[in-house]
């Protein structure tokens, strides 16, 4: 296989993570993160560092509790392949639906993902994951 296809593969593989994640989020997927995720795996947001694919995997039950709905989208992903590790960032958008008090919330987020992946089994799987909130936005929705 020449390089360039193997690159391109990798790139696709990378990527595939990424939308994976959204997915597992949005459906609140605890064996689909669980298989993109390595064991020791940490993700850091604004306020939060969980170590360990166990601790990851149990904030989708916080997800749940806190928002009706989520829906994350995979924008531009641009990583570096250095044998079985990679670094990049991807970029995303997020809405969070709350309701209460009778009305219906959407909480935006514009994020900037500094990833790292490892290969492990010949897959690639998130190592670390640091979210970065370029801005968020906050509208009552109507009916």
């Amino acid at each position: 296989m020449s390089d360039a296809i193997e690159r391109l593969l990798n790139e696709a593989a990378l990527r595939r993570t990424a939308e994976l994640y959204a997915q597992g989020a949005d459906r609140r997927d605890k064996a689909l993160w669980t298989s993109i995720m390595t064991e020791d795996c940490v993700i850091e947001a604004p306020g939060i560092a969980l170590r360990g694919r166990s601790q990851i995997i149990g904030a989708l039950d916080i997800m749940a509790q806190l928002y009706a709905a989520t829906q994350h989208r995979v924008h531009n992903l641009v990583a570096t392949i250095e044998g079985d590790a990679a670094h990049g960032e991807t970029y995303s958008m997020a809405d969070h639906l709350t309701v209460a008090d009778g009305k219906t919330t959407m909480l935006t987020w514009a994020i900037r993902y500094q990833d790292r992946w490892r290969r492990d089994s010949g897959q690639w799987r998130f190592a670390r994951r640091v979210l970065i909130l370029d801005w968020t936005d906050t509208r009552v929705l109507t009916a």
